[in-house]
């Protein structure tokens, strides 16, 4: 009798049995753990509707074939469960290698977690059961309900945790969507809070340790954990720009202000994309040069879409952010910095003003105002009417 015409059984000597073999059983359980994984997933990466149908596709594809195997007989089932599943181990190697070019919040390449480990090696068990299932031609008992106990169990025991991970995954560590957004959504980091309440004392800001930015006062456990999240995404991310010169193979140009010591490089192109506190499109690099001739990344300077205003500002991190803009720079036609405006707002013949939206600071050095410090002097801008200049030195 062989594994794929199995019919259902009930012998007193043997215990009950129901029609599916004992490889094709645990490729079933193995293929539903892994699509709720990824079904607990689909809430994290709400802020991308095109990763969200993804990955509701994944969980719907693997949950059903693994109820399907059981419902069903026929070669066709096994084989459907190989090709599945293989097609999505291919997905997740490629997200983890290269990104996925054409899923808007799965573009870059992320690091392997845990979480999504355990989703492809369940995938990899179902892949094998089915495969098994579909080659072995040799007669097969059919799986009891003790054996079908146990690897439901087992499956359980797995996913379970797996799935508690991935729902309350906080991107930290470089998901490079966990704290993107879109010009016009709300922050990722308002779904993915890191569940920690600000600490009593605030630690000083050291790229290299874990990040905590608790102690301030007024601040909500949900904006220091997206603040929090921004500088993990950015820390994670943001090296790559690292060379001045891969920078301006992107597009990226320097403004000319590298005498006050920090040397601003802009995107253009950045301005008006959809992407939002990326660090994989920041519009605008801060270097520091060290006066023979190098220059050392420094920080992420992110803007808003051009013609945003400091009342359009998203509440990234309450009191721990603070946006700037610069309405009175004066920038040369190649857009670097010429001067200020006069009286009247107005720059000189042939100058024009540069772009007004506002602007965040996120340092991946420590800095003596905090990770989020704006620069001083001309180069540190102007602020909301009413907001005092933020230097965080709890956090410096």
């Amino acid at each position: 009798m062989s594994a794929l015409t199995i019919d259902e059984v009930a012998s007193p000597s043997s215990g009950t049995r129901i029609a599916v073999s004992t490889a094709l059983a645990i490729a079933a359980f193995a293929s539903i753990g892994a699509g709720s994984i990824h079904a607990a997933a689909i809430g994290v990466h709400s802020e991308h509707q095109q990763a969200v149908i993804a990955f509701t596709i994944v969980a719907t594809l693997q949950i059903g074939w693994g109820v399907l195997a059981f419902l069903f007989k026929g070669r066709a089932l096994p084989i459907a469960g190989v090709v599945v599943n293989t097609a999505i181990l291919g997905a997740w190697i490629l997200a983890k290698t290269s990104g996925i070019p054409f899923i808007n919040g799965l573009q870059a390449a992320e690091d392997f977690q845990t979480t999504d480990g355990i989703a492809a090696g369940l995938a990899v068990v179902a892949v094998v059961g089915a495969l098994v299932a579909v080659l072995r031609r040799a007669p097969m008992g059919q799986a009891s309900t003790a054996v079908l106990s146990i690897v439901a169990l087992a499956a359980a025991l797995i996913t379970v945790p797996a799935m508690v991970s991935a729902g309350s995954h906080s991107h930290e560590g470089g998901h490079a969507t966990g704290m993107a957004m879109d010009h016009h959504g709300a922050s990722a980091g308002k779904a993915a809070a890191s569940g920690h309440h600000a600490a009593s004392t605030a630690k000083p800001y050291d790229p290299t340790q874990p990040i905590d930015l608790g102690g301030t006062k007024g601040v909500t456990p949900e904006q220091q954990a997206r603040a929090e999240n921004l500088i993990a995404l950015t820390l994670a991310r943001l090296p790559q720009w690292s060379n001045p010169d891969v920078a301006e193979a992107a597009g990226f140009r320097s403004i000319g202000d590298a005498v006050t010591g920090d040397e601003h490089y802009i995107n253009v192109a950045y301005f008006t994309d959809d992407k939002f506190l990326d660090p994989d499109a920041p519009e605008s690099l801060v270097y520091k040069p060290d006066g023979k001739g190098g220059k050392r990344l420094a920080a992420a300077m992110y803007m808003m879409s051009t013609g945003d205003s400091l009342e359009d500002i998203p509440d990234v991190g309450g009191k721990l952010t603070q946006w700037h803009i610069h309405n009175n720079l004066c920038f040369t036609p190649e857009n670097r910095v010429a001067g200020l405006t006069d009286a009247s707002g107005n720059c000189r013949a042939g100058l024009h003003k540069g772009n007004e939206a506002p602007m965040l600071h996120v340092w991946i050095e420590p800095h003596p105002c905090g990770p989020f410090a704006a620069l001083e002097g001309v180069g540190a801008g102007q602020i909301k009417a009413g907001e005092t200049r933020l230097c965080d030195t709890a956090h410096a």
